[in-house]
């Protein structure tokens, strides 16, 4: 008598190769390393109620990274040919970590365009923070951006996520930086109830009202990113998909960027595909921007990294975000 089971179903974001439906799983490989992101850590001054990477003043998980862990990393970069253009800082809150400003020096002094991306609150403004800030303005210029994470123009709305009074000291934070000349950014969020074009006519007016230097109606200038949850339903993407929805692989932030981490009590730094896995340590590539471009893997093929999360499709190809 012969027995026949029926497979057990793969749920979504299961399977690396197979979606749930069966079909090929999509990839991307990477073209160039023109971003280069390093986690300075996790720990952040504030905990903001949507805050993808759990940064608060007690989550530890990601350590400070080093200036010269970084440096390291920087000069991998230049030697083995990346084509690294930007080295790209992110948290936790980056001013948190002692060693920021001799970090941005180390990006900075081998000609690397650096973005950074804060809170601008009290760790930027600490006066020898401050201080190391307006030395490199006054050495490398316009190659160094801050772009400020206000989650909305109006101050109920922005310290609803991130606690009351927090809406007034970023622009505290901002000021100073438009007051003292440097290249700014704003990074905000979608999700509210409202157009991306009301929230950037209500933008706006909160520029033109503080006069800071940062154009509303360009992308890249005032950033919206969609919203990240990983509970939402999110269809897969198939290796069919990109002809279906007109995109590309080189359009996704995995064809161009990688982030590297430092896990508490590690022996080694993790590079990961991009800045929105790191915790998954499906995602770890190893511990060198050489060993990620050789990674093979359940999630890994090449170096190619398989498509096998909520975010790689609502945040990336269907959202059409970039971190840089």
């Amino acid at each position: 008598m012969t027995i026949h089971t029926t497979p057990k179903p793969i749920a979504k974001f299961e399977d690396p190769d197979r979606t749930a439906s069966g079909e090929p799983r999509a990839r991307v490989g990477l073209e160039v390393l023109r971003t280069l992101w390093i986690n300075t850590g996790s720990l952040c001054n504030i905990a903001c109620a949507n805050c993808y990477i759990e940064s608060s003043p007690k989550n530890d998980r990601l350590a400070y990274i080093t200036a010269a862990e970084a440096a390291a990393l920087f000069d991998e970069a230049l030697e083995g040919g990346f084509g690294t253009e930007e080295i790209g800082f992110t948290g936790g809150e980056p001013f948190l970590n002692p060693e920021m400003v001799p970090m941005l020096e180390a990006a900075l002094s081998r000609g690397f365009r650096v973005l950074v991306l804060t809170n601008a609150m009290q760790p930027m403004l600490r006066p020898r923070v401050r201080d190391g800030l307006l030395r490199l303005k006054e050495t490398h210029g316009d190659r160094l951006v801050l772009r400020v994470s206000l989650d909305h123009y109006a101050a109920a709305i922005h310290d609803t996520e991130r606690g009351p009074g927090a809406f007034g000291k970023a622009l505290e934070g901002m000021d100073w930086l438009s007051q003292e000349g440097f290249s700014v950014a704003i990074a905000s969020r979608a999700g509210f109830a409202e157009s991306e074009a009301d929230l950037r006519e209500g933008f706006a007016r909160l520029i033109a009202t503080r006069g800071w230097t940062v154009e509303p109606y360009d992308p890249s200038s005032l950033v919206v990113f969609p919203e990240m949850d990983e509970t939402a339903e999110v269809p897969e993407i198939t290796s069919a998909c990109w002809d279906i929805l007109g995109k590309s692989p080189s359009d996704v932030m995995c064809a161009s960027s990688r982030m590297v981490v430092k896990r508490k009590g590690a022996k080694a730094l993790s590079v990961l595909p991009c800045t929105l896995l790191p915790y998954d340590p499906r995602f770890e590539m190893g511990a060198s921007l050489a060993d990620a471009a050789r990674a093979d893997g359940p999630m890994f093929e090449d170096g190619a990294v398989k498509l096998c999360h909520p975010h790689c499709a609502k945040f990336c190809v269907l959202g059409g975000a970039s971190c840089s």
